[in-house]
């Protein structure tokens, strides 16, 4: 696939795709013998994958070490395993605030429209 194909198939731009390869988040992409990124089955994965975690959060520099880690072979497991579980801890955090958040807003909505008034 080249980088419009897959940029339109994952909804990320191609600026985007061009910046993780950039950054090391996404392994280096094959390129045809013109120069064209040619992106493989794995290559795809990758990007599947970085979208999933980018979008609960997790943060670029997470994603960059996990990446050089896995890219350092099986004897990083063990480190990828505690980064992936620090990062689980984070978002756990994150989604309980966000849960405070969503019940406080539940509240005013509701007291809005039982006419009550309503104070921060």
């Amino acid at each position: 696939m080249n980088i419009a194909e897959v940029s339109k198939k994952y909804d990320l731009t191609q600026d985007t795709l061009r910046y993780y390869e950039r950054v090391g988040l996404l392994p280096r992409v094959n390129r045809t013998s013109s120069g064209i990124r040619d992106y493989t089955e794995e290559d795809c994965r990758w990007v599947e994958f970085i979208k999933c975690m980018r979008q609960a959060g997790l943060p670029i520099e997470a994603l960059i070490e996990y990446v050089a880690l896995y890219q350092k072979g099986d004897e990083t497991i063990q480190a990828r395993k505690q980064l992936l579980i620090e990062q689980r801890e984070q978002l756990i955090e994150r989604i309980r605030e966000m849960n405070e958040t969503l019940e406080r807003l539940n509240y005013k909505i509701d007291a809005y429209e039982r006419n009550a008034e309503c104070r921060p």
